[in-house]
């Protein structure tokens, strides 16, 4: 069953755009929405300019929450609900940057490139993921522990 969960959250992660990330600082709760990109272990990826509120928060804590939503209205509501640790991560990572630019549908950057023009790439690493997946369970939602 957890192989089932598991290839259905990925069906959410190719089909999604954004994510909504939330985190907390000293000014309280915070969301913002990045594109992300993702590894066969879950982890989510995105780059953020270092200076912005929800980089700054994941300094000084990193546990943090998100969603990534693929459907409206309707009676097929589907996405992914998660909490884990983020931090930021070093380098140019051409690895993250060609499957950033194809995710936008983007020519591929060359490995000399500086893909990340002042920003930073950053790694959510998941604790818990919830599927919403209403054509198949109705309004339950199917849980994976990491």
């Amino acid at each position: 069953m957890a192989n089932d969960i598991k290839q259905l959250i990925k069906e959410v992660l190719d089909q999604g755009y954004l994510m909504s990330l939330a985190t907390t600082d000293d000014g309280g709760v915070w969301v913002a929405d990045v594109i992300y990109i993702y590894d066969d272990d879950l982890n989510i990826y995105w780059m953020s300019d270092p200076d912005v509120r929800h980089s700054q928060a994941i300094i000084s804590n990193n546990r943090v929450a998100g969603t990534i939503t693929v459907s409206g209205a309707g009676e097929n509501n589907l996405g992914i609900q998660f909490e884990g640790v983020a931090e930021r991560i070093e380098g140019n990572r051409h690895d993250l940057a060609l499957k950033h630019y194809a995710k936008k549908k983007k020519p591929a950057p060359k490995e000399s490139d500086d893909v990340l023009g002042g920003d930073s790439w950053h790694i959510l690493k998941p604790k818990r993921i919830e599927l919403i997946n209403e054509k198949l369970y109705g309004f339950d939602k199917e849980k994976i522990e990491l």
